[in-house]
C-alpha cells in the first residue's frame, strides 16, 4: 500500500554524487527528515565526509563508491542498498554531474564531450535503468533526476553540458510517462546557479570560470534551499521542479518568444569575452 505520509520522510534513499554540493544537501535533508540515506560518489573520502556529518547529527547513512559512468558499478550500488535497507530503496535521487563550458560547438575536444555525456547524461541513464524496475516492482516510490536549467536554455560555449542536461530532462519526463498510472512520482529539478564546487570539478574556460563563479557568489543560491524545493516538488507530485525566479523567467521566454530569445542570446555571446585557454579538473 502506498504510503500517505510525505515521500520524503523516513524514505530510504540512495544518492549519487553525495559527497558535495546539492548531493550532500540532499543526504543531509533526507537523514534529518527520519531517512536512510546511501551516499555514493566516486571519491571515498568525500562521501564518508557526508557520512560523518549525517552521523554526527544522529542520523544513519552509508558510504560507497560508484562510478556513474559503469552501469556494473550502478548495478553493485542498487545491490548494496537493498542489502543496507534490507529491502528495496524507496527515493533515488541520479545527482552526479560535471560542468562544462568556454568552448563553442566545434571547438570543443571530442574527449571533453564524451566526458561531460558519460557522467551527467549516462550517469542518469544508469541509474533509472536501474533502479526504475526496484522501484515500479515495490509499487512506490520517487525519482529525482537533477538537471539544469541549461537543459532548456541552450546557452551558447556550453554545448556538451547543455546536451547532457536536455537528455536528463528528457529522460525524466519519459519516464514520468512510463509511471504516469503508478504511484512513483518522478521530478526533474532545474537549477541556475547554485553554490557548490561543480566549477571547480569542471572542464571549463579561464573565463567562463571566473564569469560562473561570480554569478554564483553573487546570485547563486544555496544547495540547501534548492534541496529543500526538490523535496517539496516531490511530494506534491510535481514533475519540474524550477527554484529560482531566473530559471522560471528563462522557461517562459523561451516558449513565448523563442526566436528572439535564441537571437538574444546570440548577442551576448557576441559581445562576451572568451578565453580559449581551458582548466581541468574532475570529483
Amino acid at each position: 500500500m502506498f504510503r500517505s505520509k510525505r515521500l520524503s520522510d523516513g524514505a530510504h534513499a540512495v544518492i549519487t554524487g553525495a559527497g558535495s554540493g546539492i548531493g550532500q544537501a540532499f543526504a543531509v535533508a533526507l537523514a534529518a527528515r527520519g531517512g536512510a540515506v546511501v551516499c555514493s560518489d566516486i571519491d571515498a573520502a568525500l562521501a564518508e565526509a557526508t557520512v560523518a556529518q549525517i552521523e554526527a547529527a544522529g542520523g544513519r547513512a552509508l558510504a560507497t563508491v560508484c562510478d556513474v559512468t559503469r552501469l556494473s558499478d550502478v548495478e553493485k550500488l542498487a545491490d548494496t542498498a537493498i542489502d543496507w535497507f534490507d529491502g528495496r530503496p524507496d527515493l533515488v535521487i541520479n545527482n552526479a554531474g560535471v560542468g562544462a563550458g568556454g568552448d563553442a560547438i566545434g571547438d570543443m575536444s571530442m574527449d571533453d564531450w564524451r566526458w561531460v555525456l558519460d557522467i551527467n547524461m549516462w550517469g542518469v541513464i544508469h541509474g533509472c535503468h536501474v533502479f526504475a524496475p526496484i522501484l515500479r516492482e515495490a509499487g512506490q516510490g520517487g525519482i529525482i533526476n537533477v538537471a539544469s536549467t541549461a537543459s532548456f536554455a541552450a546557452a551558447p560555449r556550453m554545448g556538451a553540458y547543455n546536451a547532457s542536461k536536455a537528455a536528463v530532462l528528457a529522460v525524466t519526463e519519459t519516464l514520468a510517462a512510463e509511471l504516469a498510472d503508478t504511484p512513483i512520482r518522478v521530478t526533474a529539478l532545474c537549477p541556475t546557479f547554485v553554490q557548490t564546487n561543480i566549477m571547480k570539478a569542471g572542464r571549463i574556460s579561464a573565463s567562463s570560470s571566473k564569469i560562473a563563479d561570480n554569478l554564483m557568489r553573487w546570485g547563486g543560491v544555496s544547495a540547501e534551499s534548492v534541496v529543500k524545493s526538490a523535496l517539496a516538488g516531490l511530494d506534491r507530485g510535481q514533475l519540474y521542479v524550477l527554484p529560482q525566479l531566473d530559471a522560471r523567467v528563462v522557461w517562459r521566454l523561451k516558449r513565448l518568444l523563442p526566436t528572439g530569445y535564441t537571437k538574444g542570446l546570440g548577442f551576448i555571446n557576441r559581445f562576451t569575452a572568451q578565453d580559449p585557454s581551458a582548466t581541468t579538473a574532475r570529483d
